[in-house]
């Protein structure tokens, strides 16, 4: 499938969460406060902080049939079929490729590079989609190789819109969706600002949540 195809099957869920459809299956990636969401085939946890590893949103969409991928400390935290993966693993669930990423600070104290943090590429209809979680700008990043790519904006805790503007120039996407505002930091101006800064690099797209 096209990029835009595809695009079109991701929902935003507000601050980092995401909705993904495709390959027949249903993905979400951290859940945080969601007003509603289908049942999810596989939900994606990037890392232990409360607005990313919330066990009440994901008990909402999660089946028996529910396979949970994630690191150690937010495993320990959940129940159900749950895969645990450090930065560099690769697997695939319910027939969706799956690649586990380092997701760190680099300039700040609040996502150590030794916790094993993550962020993830998923291919989905051919299309391989990146959640950056929370993250700043990474060396890793220059080796991803994603047609769609979610990433923070919002600055404090992760990257700037600024910072996440030269970090789309690094990965080179087909698209770039921001995240990581309008919940606990950073607005929509935020979003629009990074949007409106790809111009000429790539396309941005703001989503509705």
């Amino acid at each position: 499938m096209e990029v835009h195809d595809v695009a079109k099957n991701i929902t935003w869920l507000g601050h980092d969460g995401f909705l993904i459809k495709g390959g027949g299956k249903t993905i979400v990636i951290d859940p945080f406060q969601i007003k509603q969401c289908e049942p999810a085939d596989i939900i994606l946890i990037t890392h232990e902080h409360y607005d990313h590893c919330s066990p009440e949103d994901i008990k909402m969409i999660q089946k028996p049939s529910t396979v949970i991928v994630t690191e150690a400390n937010s495993a320990s935290k959940l129940s159900g079929d749950v895969r645990v993966v450090r930065p560099g693993d690769h697997l695939t669930v319910s027939g969706i490729p799956v690649e586990a990423v380092p997701a760190y600070n680099t300039n700040k104290s609040f996502h150590p590079k030794q916790n094993g943090w993550l962020g993830f590429i998923v291919t989905v209809d051919g299309v391989r989609i990146y959640h950056a979680g929370d993250t700043d700008l990474i060396p890793e990043m220059g080796s991803f190789k994603v047609d769609i790519a979610l990433l923070p904006v919002s600055g404090t805790y992760v990257m700037t819109a600024d910072e996440a503007v030269e970090a789309a120039k690094i990965i080179k996407p087909k698209l770039v969706i921001p995240m990581h505002y309008g919940a606990i930091v950073g607005s929509p101006d935020d979003a629009r600002r990074f949007s409106d800064a790809l111009a000429g690099i790539c396309e941005g797209m703001v989503l509705n949540s």
